[in-house]
């Protein structure tokens, strides 16, 4: 009687045992795995954003890009499921340059550029023959040309456009050398220039608050954002996996807005678009 008590308690725990088993392994199988391309992977909202995912059995690989050229190539070639790290203008002449099929699912945050300087506190201090670092790459470029002109040193011809280069440049009364460059060279010249137009999430690697730090930054609160709100992209064929629109819903949470706001101090705050407010500014732009 001992032997056959201790033979079904063995039993038991083999079938418990294997139970268990094909649960964990059940667990496995439903798992989404989901790489996102990111440009600087520290901001406060990555690991809220992957702690809220992972409730939901969606597991968020965060694949870190030392510069804005390679996230979109790695989308494209498949090595990433999306990309979190450019806004819509940058993304169509991407597309543009490029013709590979990749779209905006999602609106993240809408990020100031910002005037940083070692060398005076105020934008008006901004004397004769200054230099002036912006970023090189043509959305960029050109948002940089124009927070240059709300600030009153420069004027630019009227058909300028969203990706106009110094050459729209029709009054510069200060004679300023702007320098465009690698966006992320823009801190490292700032004891070489008097000041540097910097990206906020650049800033923020180099040790910026782009809440507190500028000099002079972006404003704005109505459609004229809408080109340089940051977005969550995937390829056009996945733009409708659930996966996918599922944590872009979780990144619009009142958590992750409040996590930017902070990590920021008030430098970005988010932006939520609706798809179609993303694509029909997405199709302008392509235009």
């Amino acid at each position: 009687m001992k032997k056959f008590s201790l033979l079904f308690f063995a039993l038991i725990t083999a079938l418990i045992l294997a139970a268990c088993g094909d649960s964990s392994a059940a667990t496995d199988k439903d798992t989404v795995k989901v790489k996102i391309g990111v440009n600087g992977s520290d901001g406060i909202q990555w690991p809220i954003l992957q702690e809220k995912a992972a409730k939901e059995g969606i597991e968020i690989e965060l694949v870190e890009f030392a510069d804005y050229t390679l996230p979109n190539n790695a989308l494209a070639q498949g090595d990433i499921d999306l990309n979190a790290f450019q806004h819509l203008s940058f993304l169509s002449q991407y597309v543009k340059e490029s013709g590979n099929d990749i779209v905006p699912i999602g609106s993240t945050m809408f990020a100031p550029l910002g005037v940083y300087s070692e060398k005076i506190k105020d934008i008006n201090e901004i004397k004769k023959g200054d230099k002036i670092a912006i970023p090189d790459d043509p959305a960029n470029q050109a948002r940089a040309l124009r927070l240059l002109e709300s600030a009153k040193l420069i004027t630019l011809s009227d058909d300028f456009g969203l990706f106009g280069d110094p050459t729209g440049i029709v009054e510069n009364p200060l004679n300023l050398d702007i320098i465009p460059m690698v966006a992320q060279q823009t801190p490292r010249v700032l004891p070489d220039v008097a000041a540097s137009i910097i990206n906020n999430g650049v800033a923020g690697q180099a040790g910026f608050s782009p809440g507190e730090d500028p000099i002079y930054r972006e404003a704005g609160e109505d459609e004229s954002i809408y080109p340089y709100v940051n977005l969550i992209a995937a390829r056009g064929e996945d733009k409708d996996n659930e996966a996918y629109l599922r944590i872009v819903e979780l990144y619009q949470e009142e958590d992750i807005q409040k996590a930017i706001s902070e990590d920021t101090k008030g430098g970005s705050s988010l932006v939520i678009l609706t798809q179609e407010q993303l694509d029909e500014t997405f199709e302008n732009l392509l235009k």
